[in-house]
């Protein structure tokens, strides 16, 4: 083995103690200050309230946790911030968290996996060193408007990618506000009107994931005629 090799092995095997070391940390605070296990938005809220001041900084914390392990679900995460915190500032609060664990992810890929993919598939046009950047930022922001796609799948495999991590931030920033604006607006109204926070949460995940389709189709017929 090489020094670049035994560096490069080095450096791997840090980021994989790192990565667990930071998972670890977050989920030994939140178990040790009382979070429910339950990822109800009520349940939720209430405890994130009764921390006071540091409510918003374990909120990012759940978050990150959320995006980074990726089976943990985010909308409970982003209802709750609504409910605890307001509408405006729940958004920002659960936008800062779901971006910070979005680079985790974005960061682990990349030193862990993006060197063999770029030498096994350095003909793919997504994992070429010279990708088109506009594409790959377009791309990015597209599967974050819809919420088809896993949020953590995403941030893992843009990693692998060759697009800058800023215009990975961006594309996931901008791609991810509209719809945690609306959960934690959904939070933020569902203790006052429970059944109809519920229809309107499916109303809009259903409209948020046709609304591309229809602009394909839109597209394809305004360029035939």
């Amino acid at each position: 083995m090489s020094p670049l090799q035994r560096q490069t092995l080095l450096i791997r095997l840090l980021a994989v103690f790192g990565l667990m070391l930071l998972l670890g940390a977050i989920w030994g605070v939140l178990q040790a200050l009382g979070a429910p296990t339950s990822l109800s938005p009520s349940g939720l809220s209430v405890w994130l309230q009764g921390e006071g001041a540091w409510g918003p900084v374990l909120l990012i914390l759940l978050m990150v946790l959320a995006v980074v392990v990726g089976p943990i679900p985010t909308l409970p995460v982003s209802a709750a911030s609504g409910l605890a915190f307001g509408m405006l500032p729940g958004t920002l609060i659960a936008v800062t968290g779901a971006a910070l664990g979005a680079m985790v992810a974005f960061w682990t890929s990349r030193v862990l996996a993006r060197e063999y993919f770029h030498r096994k598939l350095s003909g793919h046009p997504l994992f070429a060193a010279d990708a088109p950047q506009a594409s790959l930022f377009w791309g990015i922001l597209f599967t974050r408007l819809v919420p088809l796609f896993s949020f953590a799948l995403i941030s893992y495999a843009a990693g692998l990618t060759s697009v800058t991590a800023l215009r990975f931030l961006l594309a996931s920033v901008i791609g991810m506000v509209p719809m945690t604006f609306v959960f934690a607006g959904l939070g933020h109204t569902l203790d006052i009107h429970p059944v109809w926070t519920v229809a309107a949460g499916g109303l809009v995940l259903l409209v948020m994931t046709l609304m591309p389709w229809w602009w394909h189709r839109r597209g394809r017929s305004g360029r035939s005629g």
